[in-house]
């Protein structure tokens, strides 16, 4: 079988479809009102908390979307975080490992920062991460504020079996 058989079918677009982000839920309150009752727990004003979020959920960087916001890139991550918004932490597990050794002190800092490979930012966002929860009920503030036009994750998954499926019917 060759390549061209199985890409047979396959196109490259130069289009990116847009979700874009709804500002209003099925509530009928808008974000601002959501986020408020967070307000006090979050390091910047709700309005700038909005600002982050919306630019974030469409796709902005953490430091473009604090850019938008007027706040510190840390700012927005930190806010994010809180938010319940996942895959803001510059780590990976295992330097997530080396922040909870250092905490419990079973290590230096300066031993956890060096075997993380992280720069002394990155440990202190990936150390606020650690040390601070995300505020209750905020994530699902965010997931019914923030509903997309179907889920991309969903939309990938079912598409790629489709392929797999047509792959295994060649073979």
């Amino acid at each position: 079988m060759a390549l061209s058989n199985i890409a047979a079918g396959l196109e490259v677009t130069a289009e990116q479809q847009e979700y874009g982000v709804a500002t209003v839920d099925d509530t009928g309150r808008d974000l601002r009102e959501r986020l408020a009752p967070f307000g006090d727990a979050l390091p910047c004003e709700t309005d700038a908390a909005v600002t982050i979020v919306e630019t974030h959920a469409s796709g902005t960087s953490v430091g473009e979307s604090a850019r938008r916001a007027g706040v510190a890139p840390m700012t927005a991550a930190k806010t994010l975080h809180l938010l319940g918004v996942r895959g803001i932490s510059p780590l990976s597990s295992i330097g997530h490992e080396l922040i909870e050794d250092w905490l419990s002190a079973n290590c230096s800092r300066s031993e956890a920062l060096a075997l993380s490979g992280a720069n002394e930012t990155e440990f202190a966002l990936a150390t606020f991460i650690e040390t601070h929860e995300q505020l209750d009920g905020a994530a699902e503030v965010l997931e019914s504020a923030l509903a997309m036009n179907g889920d991309a994750a969903v939309e990938k998954r079912d598409a790629l079996a489709e392929t797999m499926s047509d792959v295994g019917d060649l073979l």
